[in-house]
């Protein structure tokens, strides 16, 4: 069996010196660690500060900042390394032989081998979380599902590798249809596993007998009673039958959602508490009935505080402008018209938020 041949070391350099975006990753690279280490109070400083000052201050307060975050032997060892740098050769005597040692190498040594353990913490990471997304990839709905006068788009994705917000789908009888939109506070792998386990509690607890405000009540008092008490979530619980055009519905503190009809855009009341603020939560259910060709929208908060490069928020004035000029469109293509929009208003500023959207057309 043929070996694996191994890269080689200045073909793979070669290969990353002539990438087109090389100038753009390192910009997108330093942006993040800017917004991942500095605070508000630190951005507010650097404002008033010559181009100079700024440098040398970010390079410092990024420097001091990952220091600390560096276990204790880490540390002990990136500041000997820093020490042996900017020390001069030393000699030292064994037995009556003398040696010297050239300390600036053995101090370089010394940091690269730091460096080392933090890349195998990272990759290690990077696996799991990984992992991570594929089993969350799996919990989604592969596809949207196919209900016979309606026509609906499921849209999700995560600002990181995973995400806090849940789309999914059940079948509960031969013709009626449970949807599901929430977000959970905050963002990546703690979020994450805590949609997994209200999307699970979900499926176990809808019933095509149980009415929605008897539904959200038990929903809410298992999130209550196994959650971390800091954390909340906001859930939209439909349901839709085919050949009908009704849709019952009951909002746990998500974003309030929009119908769009042939001559108006028309946002509903905003919803109860969320889940997991209240021991015991009852909600009123509600109910719309839908004409033809109306499409009932509902979204995270990740479309309207989409930032720009500028960290000005996308906002609902522009969202609602696009249901105006878009109605036109078939859920399907309104959805993608709405993601690309967002997607090129954030130009190179990085994802925030997760960004979900149900679109729900009736034919």
């Amino acid at each position: 069996m043929a070996q694996k041949e191994e890269p080689k070391i200045r073909h793979t350099i070669r290969d990353d010196l002539r990438q087109p975006d090389l100038r753009k990753t390192l910009s997108d690279d330093y942006r993040e660690l800017k917004e991942n280490f500095l605070d508000d109070e630190k951005k507010d400083q650097l404002r008033d500060m010559s181009p100079v000052r700024r440098f040398f201050k970010i390079s410092w307060w990024l420097l001091r900042a990952m220091f600390f975050r560096m276990t204790p032997v880490r540390r002990l060892l990136f500041v000997l390394g820093i020490l042996l740098i900017f020390m001069t050769n030393f000699q030292f005597e064994t037995g009556g032989v003398s040696s010297s040692s050239n300390s600036h190498i053995l101090g370089g040594f010394i940091l690269v081998f730091v460096l080392m353990l933090e890349l195998k913490d990272k990759l290690l990471a990077k696996d799991e979380l990984e992992a991570g997304h594929k089993v969350q990839s799996a919990l989604m709905p592969e596809s949207n599902p196919h209900i016979e006068g309606w026509n609906v788009w499921l849209f999700t994705t995560s600002a990181n590798d995973v995400g806090g917000d849940l789309i999914d789908y059940l079948q509960l009888s031969e013709n009626k249809y449970g949807i599901s939109i929430g977000d959970v506070a905050g963002k990546g792998l703690s979020a994450a596993l805590i949609m997994a386990k209200l999307q699970a509690t979900i499926r176990a607890l809808a019933d095509v007998n149980v009415s929605l405000t008897e539904l959200i009540s038990k929903i809410n008092k298992i999130f209550h009673r196994d959650s971390l008490k800091s954390i909340f979530a906001s859930l939209l619980y439909l349901e839709i039958f085919e050949n009908e055009n009704k849709v019952k519905f009951i909002n746990a503190g998500h974003m309030p959602p929009v119908i769009v009809k042939k001559d108006s855009i028309e946002p509903l009341k905003k919803g109860g508490p969320a889940l997991g603020l209240l021991k015991e939560l009852e909600l009123p259910e509600e109910m719309i009935i839908m004409q033809s060709g109306e499409k009932f929208i509902v979204y995270s908060d990740g479309v309207t505080e989409a930032v720009d490069e500028n960290g000005v928020f996308f906002g609902d004035t522009r969202f609602m402008k696009i249901l105006e000029n878009q109605r036109h469109r078939p859920a399907k293509d309104l959805g993608t018209y709405i993601f690309k929009t967002i997607e090129d208003y954030r130009g190179n500023a990085k994802m925030n938020d997760d960004l979900s959207i149900v679109i729900i057309e009736k034919l």
